[in-house]
Parts: C-alpha cells; sequence; structure tokens
C-alpha cells in the first residue's frame, strides 16, 4: 500500500512529497527495532562478560593473595622453630659451661680440703715422732704405754695421747 502527500508550494514555501510504501516502513521499524535489541543483548552480553571477567580477576587475585600469605606463615613458623633451636642450643651450652664450672670449683675445694687436713695429719704424725722419740730417749724404769686417739673433723684435726703405765 502506498501513501503519499502531495505538495506544492504555499506561501513561498517548498513543500516536499515523499510517498512511502508501507510495508517498508514497518519492516525499517522492524529493522530499527531489531538493532537495538540486539544492541541491547550485546550491551547485556557485554556487561555479563565484564562482571565474569572481574570476577576472574578478583579470583586470581585472592588465589595470589592466599598463595602470598601461606608462604609468609610458612617462612614465619620455620624461623619461629629456627630462633627456638638456637635459643635452646644457647640455654644447653650455657647449662654445660655452669656444670662444668661447678664440678671444678667443687674439685679444687675438694683437693684444698685434703690437702689442709693431710698437712695436718702430717704436723700430727711429725709430733708424734718427736714425742716418741723423747719418750725412748728418756731413761725410766717402768716402761708405759702411749695410746692415740685420732678425730678427724672437716676444719681441724684432734689428736690425744694417754701415757699408761702397767
Amino acid at each position: 500500500m502506498w501513501t503519499g502527500l502531495t505538495g506544492g508550494m504555499k506561501d513561498g514555501h517548498v513543500i516536499q512529497i515523499i510517498i512511502e510504501n508501507k510495508e517498508e516502513v514497518t519492516m525499517k521499524k522492524m529493522k530499527e527495532q531489531q538493532k537495538k535489541r540486539e544492541k541491547t543483548k550485546n550491551g547485556r552480553r557485554v556487561i555479563a562478560a565484564k562482571k565474569i571477567q572481574a570476577w576472574w580477576r578478583g579470583t586470581l587475585v585472592r588465589r595470589t593473595l592466599l598463595h602470598a600469605a601461606l608462604s609468609t606463615w610458612i617462612i614465619q613458623s620455620w624461623w619461629r622453630l629456627t630462633k627456638d633451636r638456637l635459643l635452646q642450643k644457647k640455654r644447653r651450652a650455657a647449662l654445660s659451661d655452669y656444670a662444668l664450672r661447678e664440678r671444678a670449683v667443687v674439685k679444687l675445694q675438694s683437693l684444698v680440703r685434703m690437702w689442709r687436713i693431710h698437712w695436718r695429719y702430717c704436723q700430727v704424725l711429725n709430733a708424734i715422732y718427736v714425742i716418741q722419740c723423747h719418750w725412748q730417749c728418756h731413761n725410766c724404769q717402768t716402761c708405759a704405754l702411749l695410746r692415740g686417739h685420732c678425730v678427724v673433723t672437716a676444719t681441724h684435726l684432734q689428736f690425744h695421747i694417754e701415757i699408761i703405765n702397767p
């Protein structure tokens, strides 16, 4: 079906006459609507694609951050364990040095005590030898016996001598 406008000149203005086919007009309108739909479909697809891409980038970033956090945690755990082992090693070395010094001090104290007691014992023996020598040289008609008793303590040595007449 054809529709048209008739015209000519009216008041000095030119009138344009356009003859259109209604079917062509409806076809043009349908094509325009279809283009709009495709644009909206394409727009929706683009928006959906952008959302999917954003989600995927976020997933990659989160995965990378998780990997970095786990790596950091592993390194920190290893470092704490290493520091603890070094501290335990230093403590064992300090305890070993302390025990060694204590043993050395106890040994020295023991040797000094032994030497002092030995020195006192030698003094007492010398005193006994002197007494015996004087006693043997002494002319007496009765022979007397000497009985001795020795007590050793941590600080000194006691020696008791008794002269017994038979």
